[in-house]
């Protein structure tokens, strides 16, 4: 993998950011996107991320991008690839939730989440695709969620987005299998990122217990996977899904 390049979509912080230097730390370069929010200075987080993975001797470009905006997206890709000599690896990371009753959730809550999860997965895969088929060669990882298959309550617009982006990872392995890309999924129960941090404790606490092995993910865990499926040892699995939950769905 050393010498390649991989896109991390929402690659500043949390999974993303351990997703992107797990790729480093394997000497591939990495091309990461982020938004600004009102409540969290991203711009600022992303510099750190820049600087942890610049310390693995790989090159980095990072740009704000919204992926729900096919233009941006496409132009994106294009940079990173001017930047950073082309393109091997795309992760779809990035992602949003507004949780609610599904009788109170709000035509924007509903939207954004699918138009984040579900649109701007496909607005990157269909940036890279033309790349991919040319070289005959590429490999794209969609990070779905363990609430795909067992929601709980109040997360109708995440969950359906997740579950369509299961089915997106299946249709693009068939569309893009003749011409040697992998497509695949992970779908992580609950991970350690500040996301998690703003969740009451009981839910915290429900979900350790919930699980079998006893606690939530690291970061880590999940990235572990993610690269694993982006290497050459997966080479021959593809539009599979790939459950991180620490059997958390079975529960």
């Amino acid at each position: 993998m050393k010498g390649n390049v991989a896109i991390v979509t929402g690659g500043a912080t949390g999974l993303g950011r351990a997703i992107a230097l797990e790729f480093a730390r394997r000497g591939v370069h990495v091309g990461f996107n982020y938004v600004q929010l009102e409540e969290r200075d991203v711009a600022a987080q992303a510099l750190l991320t820049e600087t942890a993975l610049r310390g693995f001797g790989v090159e980095v470009y990072s740009a704000v991008c919204d992926v729900r905006d096919p233009q941006a997206v496409a132009a994106f890709v294009e940079a990173v690839k001017g930047e950073l000599g082309g393109v091997h690896y795309l992760v779809n990371n990035a992602g949003v939730a507004h949780d609610g009753a599904l009788w109170r959730l709000s035509d924007d809550a509903w939207q954004e989440v699918i138009d984040t999860n579900l649109t701007g997965a496909f607005n990157c895969i269909r940036a890279v695709a033309p790349t991919f088929r040319k070289q005959r060669y590429g490999k794209i990882v969609n990070v779905a969620s363990h609430q795909a298959y067992t929601p709980g309550f109040g997360v109708a617009n995440y969950a359906a987005s997740k579950a369509a982006l299961i089915g997106l990872t299946r249709a693009a392995a068939v569309d893009l299998g003749p011409s040697n890309v992998n497509v695949n999924a992970v779908a992580p129960g609950f991970v350690k990122t500040e996301l998690i941090a703003r969740l009451p404790a009981e839910v915290i606490e429900r979900a350790e217990k919930e699980s079998l092995l006893g606690r939530v993910a690291e970061p880590e865990d999940v990235a572990h996977v993610v690269v694993f499926l982006c290497s050459e040892e997966a080479r021959h699995i593809t539009g599979q899904v790939i459950v991180v939950d620490g059997g958390l769905t079975l529960s």
